[in-house]
């Protein structure tokens, strides 16, 4: 028999805070199995996150731009360091890293179209480059990560930046994973694996050990793109400060920092709630560590993990941001979880919503899946379509949230603008608590 929740009250039945029915259900799936809970997706657990944050909009003190006539600027340089052919983006919104493999060919052509439309960039993420994302980019980096997966100088050459991926925010000190159902042929092959086998990438690369080693490294990139392209370094949000430092002091042009509330395709689901820290408390111990350096705006800082809203957007470039990059949320644009799917995903087992299992490669909405049969149910051209419009309504928000505080330029947003609604969230973001001018923690 089953009860409601008003029945379950009646009856004085009252659920553990420590030992919840979905504790519960994990205990006894590991009991059941002898095995941990691998899954895609991000931090599910309740974070200090930008909807935490509030903007300080123009009124008497502050003069406000007008919309409709006063223009507000949304185009960023990347990599302006040392690279001869840095990044002219038209938006400060940028597609992560996300592999072939992973994802399908199709929605990686999807991710090109989309972000080409809108003048901004994509990434290749592990395994390698393929034509129909390559084809459909006009600005594309690639990842250069510790598996070597489909490493290509050729391709390498090709791309418009290079990314040296040290960690991920999902999974900061662990590698990746692509289970067995999805390595097709066409995916062993541009790996170098066997078909159908679990890949494990390393957690760290194989030929070095430390930042000096990383300087060498970069050399050798620089090298090989003729000193063309940036070189970015992109680490998972932990000891922030410290590795923002050690990447500036190895060369990079650009430094990605990814927050925990970053997605994936799979890996062990305790690493995805219990390491790294928050977006929020990351992106100012990293505008901390440049400022230090004299480097801030000089190197630039790309944030992800999270972003969702143009106001989240906003809110990290405030924070010091030059630039963001989504993942989770470009999948969904693309039309992942869509409720037009809802009976596919409950004969899964899941629902439109919550379906979380990319790294089954049974996805009903043909993105994150090597299944032909699965993949031909998605349109690259539609799913480009509505990547495009979304990364619009994302630069539009942002713009409407500038022009109230009365900027010129999404890069003129400072931490002046914003005020915080929560404890934690003024002290990880370090700015004041609203109504007051106390930012916890802050040296008096």
């Amino acid at each position: 028999m089953t009860f409601t929740s008003d029945e379950r009250a009646r009856l004085g039945l009252r659920e553990s805070a420590t030992f919840d029915r979905a504790t519960i259900a994990a205990i006894q799936r590991a009991a059941d199995t002898g095995i941990y809970d691998i899954r895609g997706w991000g931090a599910k657990r309740a974070l200090p996150h930008f909807d935490d944050l509030l903007f300080l909009g123009a009124s008497m003190s502050r003069y406000p731009l007008e919309g409709y006539r006063e223009r507000c600027g949304t185009d960023v340089v990347l990599g302006s360091r040392y690279a001869e052919r840095p990044l002219h983006l038209n938006i400060p919104v940028t597609i992560a890293g996300m592999s072939f493999g992973a994802l399908s060919a199709g929605a990686k052509e999807a991710l090109g179209r989309g972000a080409s439309a809108v003048g901004t960039s994509t990434t290749t993420g592990d395994g390698g480059m393929t034509p129909e994302e390559r084809g459909q980019s006009t600005k594309l980096v690639y990842q250069y990560l510790p598996s070597r997966y489909g490493m290509n100088p050729d391709d390498l050459r090709k791309a418009d930046a290079v990314e040296v991926v040290l960690g991920q925010g999902a999974k900061p000190g662990g590698g990746g994973m692509l289970l067995g159902q999805k390595i097709s042929e066409r995916v062993a092959a541009m790996r170098t694996l066997p078909e159908g086998i679990d890949q494990r990438s390393a957690s760290r690369h194989p030929d070095w050990t430390g930042p000096d080693d990383l300087t060498i490294k970069i050399g050798e990139l620089r090298e090989i793109t003729d000193w063309q392209k940036p070189i970015y370094v992109k680490v998972g949000a932990t000891r922030t400060y410290y590795d923002v430092k050690l990447a500036v002091h190895s060369g990079a042009d650009v430094v990605v920092v990814d927050g925990m509330q970053g997605g994936t395709a799979a890996t062990q689901e305790v690493f995805i709630e219990h390491v790294g820290i928050p977006t929020l408390a990351a992106i100012p111990q990293a505008v901390q560590a440049l400022q230090e350096l004299d480097m801030h705006r000089k190197v630039q800082l790309i944030v992800s993990g999270g972003i969702r809203s143009g106001a989240d957007v906003a809110k990290a470039m405030a924070l010091g941001a030059d630039a963001v990059a989504i993942g989770t949320a470009a999948l969904i644009a693309l039309g992942d979880n869509d409720p037009r799917h809802a009976a596919d995903y409950e004969a899964l087992g899941s629902a439109a919503g919550f379906y979380d299992d990319f790294q089954d490669g049974r996805d009903p909405a043909g993105i994150s899946t090597q299944d032909p049969e699965l993949a031909t149910r998605f349109d690259p051209v539609g799913g480009g379509r509505r990547l495009a419009n979304y990364l619009r309504v994302l630069t539009m928000e942002a713009q409407t949230i500038a022009r109230a505080c009365g900027k010129a330029h999404l890069q003129h947003l400072e931490p002046e603008d914003l005020v915080a609604i929560s404890i934690e969230a003024a002290a990880m973001a370090r700015v004041p608590l609203a109504g007051t001018s106390w930012i916890p923690g802050a040296a008096r």
